[in-house]
């Protein structure tokens, strides 16, 4: 059983987490669960374009998979990393099945101000959204991973199974991608 002082604790700290997952702790798993379903949530939803319902199945899919390959998990880099690498997979597999672009909409999380201010926040905001979501699968994982996970280009490059120069390239070629998308947005504010 994993003592409750190690739910806040990143799993990488906490020595005997992964062991007793790996041995069906039902509690150290909840644990493990708890400290990554927000970030395996929030990679999945800016990769679906706010899409709620595809994030939550991603996420749900990603920790199903989780309790069946967790005794895979070598050890050979950071478990967040190898966590990373399944929500990858798990998005390009979804993204492989669908045939058309998914349109989401995400809830406004602006400070309220005037119903101009307001308006004009939500089209920035969708504006982005959508030049992110109109990435290729590839360079918009890489943006997502880079800028709202905040992972180094070593993690990324170990998550994405490539090159730290592979990451370096995708993300130069998303930033331009989205330079272009977004320059539109330079007059609205």
């Amino acid at each position: 059983m994993v003592p409750l002082r190690d739910r806040t604790a990143s799993a990488e700290l906490a020595p005997g987490l992964l062991e007793a997952c790996r041995a069906g702790d039902r509690e150290a798993f909840r644990v493990l669960y708890d400290v990554y379903k927000d970030r395996v949530y929030s990679i999945a939803l800016y990769f679906f374009q706010g899409d709620q319902t595809s994030a939550a199945d991603i996420t749900q899919q990603v920790f199903l998979k989780l309790i069946t390959t967790i005794p895979q998990f070598k050890g050979d880099s950071a478990f967040s990393t190898w966590l990373y690498r399944l929500v990858v997979n798990a998005c390009q597999d979804a993204t492989r099945r669908r045939k058309h672009t998914l349109a989401g909409t995400v809830e406004d999380l602006t400070v309220p101000g005037s119903q101009e201010e307001d308006l004009v926040r939500t089209q920035v905001s969708r504006s982005i959204q959508d030049a992110i979501a109109s990435l290729p699968p590839k360079l918009r994982m890489a943006v997502l991973l880079r800028y709202f996970d905040d992972l180094s280009y070593e993690q990324m490059a170990e998550a994405l199974h490539c090159s730290m120069g592979t990451v370096a390239s995708r993300l130069s070629r998303g930033h331009r991608m989205l330079a272009e998308r977004l320059q539109s947005l330079r007059g609205r504010r």
